[in-house]
């Protein structure tokens, strides 16, 4: 039986980098499970590689057919968002394993469809200040940064995993990202190839 190793931390830190280099290696053999979402591609994106970028007349229709697991609509600066996780017949844990990213909420959505003993938790933190540094530096290069945005992410991360949620989700393991990005990304993949 495979597994599906979510990967989830606040914005900025460093959960997409760290992400994209495990994928990249892929030393472990992990599928990608690419969640969907409504909101515009940013420079230097590519759809099916972070998301599968969709609008909102094909969130309708899958939900319609009863493949969401899971999905979350934030009401930005730019409009609504929508973020989404579907059972679209491309996981099959019968045969792999997967390497997902998300948010807590999706995690424990993800883990209530296919089972908290299928779904590992790969939780990212970084100390707020040094994530609101990076936060910034990635906002600017941007075509056109939104920093009312990034604002109001920053904020809303501080609730979503506030401790006690983090707790209430079963997350004891956490990888503090403060050295460098390989560093970071060596203890995750060590960690998984326990696992495997």
């Amino acid at each position: 039986m495979g597994y599906i190793f979510y990967i989830m931390g606040k914005s900025a830190s460093g959960k997409d980098m760290i992400y994209r280099r495990l994928m990249e290696e892929n030393t472990l053999g992990l599928e990608k499970l690419v969640l969907y979402t409504t909101r515009p591609i940013r420079a230097g994106e590519a759809d099916g590689r972070e998301y599968y970028f969709t609008d909102e007349a094909t969130l309708v229709a899958m939900r319609a057919r009863g493949c969401v697991i899971e999905e979350r609509t934030y009401e930005t600066v730019a409009g609504p968002w929508t973020y989404f996780t579907a059972d679209d017949g491309k996981i099959d844990l019968t045969a792999r394993h997967y390497l997902a990213i998300g948010t807590l909420e999706s995690y424990r959505k993800i883990r209530e469809w296919f089972g908290a003993d299928r779904v590992i938790p790969l939780y990212i933190e970084v100390e707020d200040g040094e994530r609101l540094m990076r936060a910034i530096a990635r906002e600017r290069q941007q075509d056109s940064p939104n920093y009312r945005e990034l604002c109001r992410r920053f904020l809303a991360d501080a609730e979503d995993f506030s401790e006690e949620n983090v707790a209430a989700a079963g997350i004891t393991t956490r990888f503090l990202n403060d050295g460098t990005p390989e560093e970071c990304c060596r203890k995750v993949e060590e960690y998984i190839g326990a696992m495997l």
